[in-house]
């Protein structure tokens, strides 16, 4: 049985009333400038990709360059102009308007950078809100809301206003209301971006916790690269509507794919990021050495104990203990330092 619980072939938005007809010309070579003259905006350039169940990709870029659109059309807010959207085994693109009201009351949860709550409801009723209109009976949506409230820490507060809460409680009503019919599949577009950043890390703890709890399936955009390097299994990084690169968050800064990656990541706290693993001499193992240390480490956690050690330090899989690795005080230092971003 296959893991895949999103998958993109070839997606396009080309927004503009000459798009069909511009893009059936196209033959799928799509040139933004040559669009533009020609009265079209090139949202989204050919995607092409999968997610995981449980895995959490994050969508990232500059204003414009095509990320919410993306997943607008995934979820078809916004209606592609060419391509496949496979979504859970639904063919999001051939979903009549009441079959597509159905998959997102049934299987999305969305949450907008804009909360977007009832300002004459209270927290537990805008909460209970979509279970209502799924035609759950009253108690059984505010039983359910209850359980939610306590969920993202808001116990106490379910006969607050939002005008009562702060940015950081709204949001996580939001967070609460989109979880309440239990999504396999989540969408976050920008949900903590009007946060002041003491908050926004607050809020990321909290989905990192919700995450390990609930284990969703997550399409998260931001523009904040910190904030995706925190959060993300995989990331795709969108410019002009292409995804430039799409891998893992150490893959992305030890290797940029092309010259606007690299920009990305050259001021990027590399200890912070990368794991042990990440960089480890991988089956390099020395028998005599007796210091260890997790491959799970994030480097800045353990470059000190690495560098004070005149040998290798061997690397080990916490949940075995078997020996994976090594890593001496040199690697550390060329990782961190170095100046070349390709390894």
């Amino acid at each position: 049985m296959s893991n895949t619980c999103i998958s993109c072939k070839s997606v396009y938005k080309i927004f503009g009333d000459n798009a069909p007809k511009l893009f059936k010309e196209s033959n799928g070579i799509v040139d933004p400038n040559y669009f533009q003259s020609e009265g079209c905006i090139v949202g989204v350039n050919n995607a092409s990709f999968e997610v995981d169940n449980g895995e959490i990709l994050v969508i990232m870029g500059l204003s414009g360059s095509g990320k919410s659109t993306l997943l607008r059309c995934i979820s078809r807010l916004t209606e592609p102009t060419a391509g496949q959207i496979i979504l859970d085994g639904h063919d999001m693109l051939s979903l009549s308007p009441k079959e597509l009201i159905e998959i997102r009351r049934e299987k999305m949860g969305m949450v907008f950078q804009n909360f977007a709550l009832l300002p004459h409801k209270t927290v537990l009723e805008n909460i209970a809100f979509p279970l209502q209109v799924k035609g759950i009976n009253t108690k059984d949506s505010i039983n359910k809301a209850l359980e939610m409230t306590e969920l993202v820490g808001l116990k106490g507060r379910e006969n607050y206003f939002p005008r009562e809460l702060s940015g950081g409680q709204q949001q996580r009503v939001g967070i609460a209301r989109s979880l309440a019919v239990e999504p396999g599949i989540w969408f976050l577009d920008e949900p903590f971006s009007a946060l002041d950043p003491l908050i926004r890390k607050e809020m990321q703890d909290e989905f990192i916790r919700l995450q390990s709890v609930l284990n969703k399936t997550i399409l998260f955009v931001t523009h904040d690269f910190d904030e995706a390097l925190r959060l993300a299994d995989r990331i795709a990084i969108m410019k002009e509507g292409v995804i430039e690169q799409l891998d893992t968050p150490a893959n992305i800064v030890l290797n940029p794919a092309t010259d606007y990656i690299k920009k990305f990541t050259q001021d990027v706290p590399r200890e912070k990021v990368l794991k042990i693993e990440d960089v480890m001499f991988k089956n390099n193992i020395d028998s005599k050495v007796s210091i260890s240390i997790s491959k799970d480490d994030l480097i800045e956690k353990v470059a000190e104990k690495i560098l004070s050690c005149d040998t290798a330090v061997n690397v080990v899989d916490p949940k075995n203990n078997n020996v994976v690795g090594s890593i001496d005080a040199q690697k550390i230092i060329k990782v961190i330092f170095s100046e070349n971003k390709q390894h």
